[in-house]
């Protein structure tokens, strides 16, 4: 296991679809040095027989930074898992854990805590691949299972194909009857059953996910003993409160990143983006949480929502977006 890797991971951000692109990792890389960042799932048909190399493309300011991947069928997963490592990834994670319809009609995703010894079978095959770490993420468990029961039974199989880091979302998946809206939501967490595991498998680096809102919150799970806190929704809709103290809070290292500061950080970024193609919205509404509860961040939000989109629309809309937060903080 990658000891630079397993420290990052004390804390980091959650792939999420539609979300974690490469406009919003580098973002987040401002706001923390340290933090690991995922990417959003990519499919294993998409990259093998696909062939959307597109699709693995980042920016080498993001390190460290995960792929995740979606898939189901060992030799595409560890072929996909080589063209990641190629394209330099630090780390391969597989998702067992997402509860979409898209995910389940493909076999893959929370589908896959019924199938554990495939799930190994995976694991093993992207693991004889690459040299990188290969990970996994899952839940407690799906529909009618216990978690108690069937969790334990799942890390064994996974650290048994030689698995060494694995990510719990601590909820159950519905996979019939909610929505992947709902069941991000509505099933209880159950954060003691992941204390649980991490003494049942003290050799496994084991990751809360669910429900943490606060650095506070991500402490406490790691002061009470396990090894990392991924945050998700949280530290995309509100990235500095999250990420901006995270590097002394949680590493011991550098000190708060001031939200203004980064967005003066992303200008030059923004301009090679935009030279290359990109839309202004495509990377600023990634930054719309960036002042959330501050003042001044409804104008903040208003003028990028409203304007971003529009043709020409550059780096000066953001700097006269940011004099709205400076004036309303002076007044």
């Amino acid at each position: 296991m990658n000891t630079k890797l397993e420290q990052a991971a004390r804390l980091s951000v959650a792939p999420m679809m539609d979300w974690t692109d490469r406009h919003c990792r580098y973002l987040h890389r401002l706001l923390s040095r340290e933090t690991l960042l995922y990417t959003e799932m990519v499919t294993a048909p998409a990259l093998v027989r696909g062939g959307a190399l597109h699709l693995l493309a980042f920016n080498p300011e993001e390190h460290p930074v995960a792929l995740q991947l979606g898939g189901s069928e060992p030799q595409e997963l560890a072929e996909a898992a080589r063209l990641g490592e190629e394209a330099g990834y630090d780390e391969v994670n597989l998702n067992c854990g997402c509860p979409s319809d898209r995910v389940q009609s493909g076999a893959f995703g929370a589908v896959l805590m019924q199938t554990p010894d495939l799930v190994a079978e995976c694991v093993a095959a992207m693991r004889g691949k690459v040299q990188v770490d290969v990970t996994v993420k899952c839940r407690i468990g799906v529909d009618e299972q216990e978690p108690q029961d069937i969790l334990p039974v799942f890390l064994e199989k996974i650290r048994a194909a030689g698995c060494r880091r694995v990510t719990i979302h601590a909820r159950k998946a519905w996979l019939q009857g909610l929505s992947p809206k709902e069941n991000r939501d509505i099933p209880p967490l159950d954060y003691d059953l992941v204390h649980q595991m991490k003494a049942a498998f003290p050799d496994l680096h084991i990751s809360l996910n669910g429900g943490i809102a606060s650095l506070d919150a991500a402490r406490e799970h790691l002061d009470r003993g396990l090894d990392g806190v991924m945050v998700g929704r949280a530290a995309y809709h509100q990235p500095a409160d999250i990420l901006s103290a995270a590097d002394p809070v949680i590493y011991g290292t550098g000190e708060p990143r001031d939200a203004s500061a980064v967005v003066h950080e992303m200008l030059p970024y923004i301009e090679r983006q935009l030279s290359d193609g990109a839309r202004l919205h495509q990377i600023t509404r990634h930054m719309l949480g960036l002042f959330a509860g501050k003042p001044g961040a409804r104008a903040w939000r208003r003028i990028l929502s409203e304007r971003a989109n529009r043709p020409g629309a550059g780096p000066d809309l953001v700097l006269e977006a940011l004099s709205q937060v400076a004036e309303r903080s002076a007044a």
